[in-house]
């Protein structure tokens, strides 16, 4: 068994319906009390099964010593994780998010958002045929990719848990920063905007949103209408820097 691994092991529900693993208590009510309760954990989350039916998922608190200490207490190494995959039903998972703006997920090397995210943990909504990419605090979507994993991909992924609801894309302007040409333009999201010559060499702050480019130039402010839907790559005039991403 890999260390580390998930693990099943099984725990009676007593009189109080209070289990107590690891540390954890978990409520399942007197109602159940006598039932066998067949737990699927890693540390990442854990699956609670009774009769092979999923009544409850929950964020892992185990470590991989704790997961080593169930396995020589009559655990076993885990099966396929317990959730049905293929039927409509919505999955999340967390990754971290590397410097050439991918995630590894299923064996697929995903895009998560350009550089812009590298570094910086996300979770990943799997909803059939999309994987939408959103801040775990805030639950703001982020981008939105097809999904490439099949049904036994998703099955197996570490991590997954029951979806939350359904990520909301930001309603705040993404604040940027541009240099503005010898020319008189700078270029935001692909879009070229003409600020003249006069202002060539400047650092200018533009605000983007969904359906607008607002530059601020000499105490105005310019509002342009936006005609891409390219998402904000650079926040800075010289280079990417972590920020919220447009979708």
């Amino acid at each position: 068994m890999e260390p580390g691994g998930p693990v099943e092991f099984e725990r009676v529900v007593p009189a109080s319906g209070n289990l107590q693993v690891a540390g954890k208590q978990f409520w399942l009510g007197p109602a159940r009390s006598g039932l066998t309760v067949t737990f699927w954990a890693d540390t990442s989350v854990i699956h609670l099964l009774i009769a092979g039916a999923r009544i409850k998922t929950v964020r892992s608190h185990l470590s991989v010593a704790d997961l080593g200490r169930l396995a020589a207490r009559g655990g076993r190494e885990a099966g396929p994780v317990p959730l049905p995959a293929g039927d409509g039903a919505a999955f999340e998972v967390d990754r971290v998010v590397n410097n050439s703006g991918l995630v590894g997920l299923g064996g697929h090397q995903v895009l998560a958002a350009a550089e812009i995210l590298g570094g910086r943990q996300v979770g990943i909504r799997i909803d059939g045929e999309t994987l939408s990419f959103f801040d775990p605090s805030s639950r703001e979507l982020l981008r939105v990719r097809p999904n490439p994993l099949t049904g036994e991909e998703v099955r197996r992924l570490r991590g997954l848990r029951p979806a939350g609801p359904p990520p909301r894309p930001g309603i705040e302007p993404v604040r940027v920063q541009r240099r503005v040409s010898a020319v008189g333009t700078v270029l935001v999201c692909r879009q070229t905007v003409s600020l003249g010559r006069p202002s060539a060499g400047q650092t200018v702050t533009v605000h983007v949103s969904d359906t607008t480019i607002s530059v601020e130039l000499d105490g105005q402010i310019r509002v342009i209408r936006r005609t891409t839907d390219a998402p904000v790559r650079n926040v800075k005039a010289n280079k990417p820097h972590g920020a919220p991403y447009v979708v």
